[in-house]
């Protein structure tokens, strides 16, 4: 074998043997990269866990203090009218704050997205099949006109302080997140709230011109439960005299 096929076998050979160590070395660096972003992953979700879990104790640990109170407070009050009479004051103004659960009779409401018509075949706004903030509030306002004692959305108690907000493509209630389908819970006389539903009202209106699914049901058969506020109730501007 002369020199010239000697040099260009030992040059292949080398050339092969580069390239093998090349993609062994970025298989190596790939395989790293997935682990560490596995690793962070993990520790991310851990971390969610933990807080999740720390805020779980935590509102138990509230709610039974809570208890506690109600039983001191009960406690107190035995063979005292003046202080029976304060406890069922404090009672009925936590009521009409929204800050204890009220069950009682009513409507609940659910406004859903159209996903049934294709957007290739609908000329108009596509927002138009979508439910928005606004909508929210609307019927929100609707059933406080019709008499409705206790409202809330997906479980968020509307009170005197709460915000309907959208952020992005998501809506806010009390500054927590929720999505569809909407469910709203009035408690109030099923008679008057079921007006909500009337021909020209904002629900027609979703349904005949905006093409969106709402439901109404009454509710005077199985009571319903509207929970009670969770946040923190903060006046900026308003001050007692």
């Amino acid at each position: 074998m002369n020199k010239k096929k000697i040099s260009l076998i030992l040059g292949l050979m080398c050339l092969l043997l580069t390239y093998g160590i090349a993609v062994q070395i970025k298989t190596i660096g790939g395989t790293g990269s997935v682990m560490s972003t596995n690793a962070e992953e993990n520790q991310l979700r851990d971390a969610v866990l933990k807080a999740k879990e720390k805020y779980d104790n935590l509102y138990a640990e509230l709610e039974n203090m809570e208890k506690k109170l109600e039983e001191e407070r009960t406690n107190a009050t035995q063979n005292n009218t003046e202080l029976t009479n304060l406890e069922n004051a404090i009672k009925e103004n936590n009521k009409l704050l929204g800050l204890t659960d009220v069950t009682g009779n009513g409507i609940i409401v659910t406004i859903n997205d159209n996903q049934d018509i294709p957007l290739s075949n609908w000329f108009g706004d596509p927002n138009l099949l979508i439910v928005h903030d606004t909508d929210l509030m609307n019927v929100v306002n609707e059933l406080k006109n019709a008499g409705a004692e206790a409202i809330s959305i997906n479980d968020q108690r509307i009170v005197t302080t709460s915000a309907i907000e959208c952020d992005g493509n998501i809506i806010k209630v009390n500054g927590e997140k929720i999505g569809v389908p909407f469910v709203i819970k009035a408690i109030g006389l099923p008679e008057s709230l079921i007006s909500v539903d009337r021909f020209g009202g904002y629900l027609d209106y979703l349904k005949e011109d905006r093409f969106l699914k709402v439901d109404v049901q009454r509710a005077d058969k199985e009571k319903i439960t509207i929970p009670k506020y969770t946040g923190i109730m903060k006046f900026e501007y308003a001050e007692n005299d």
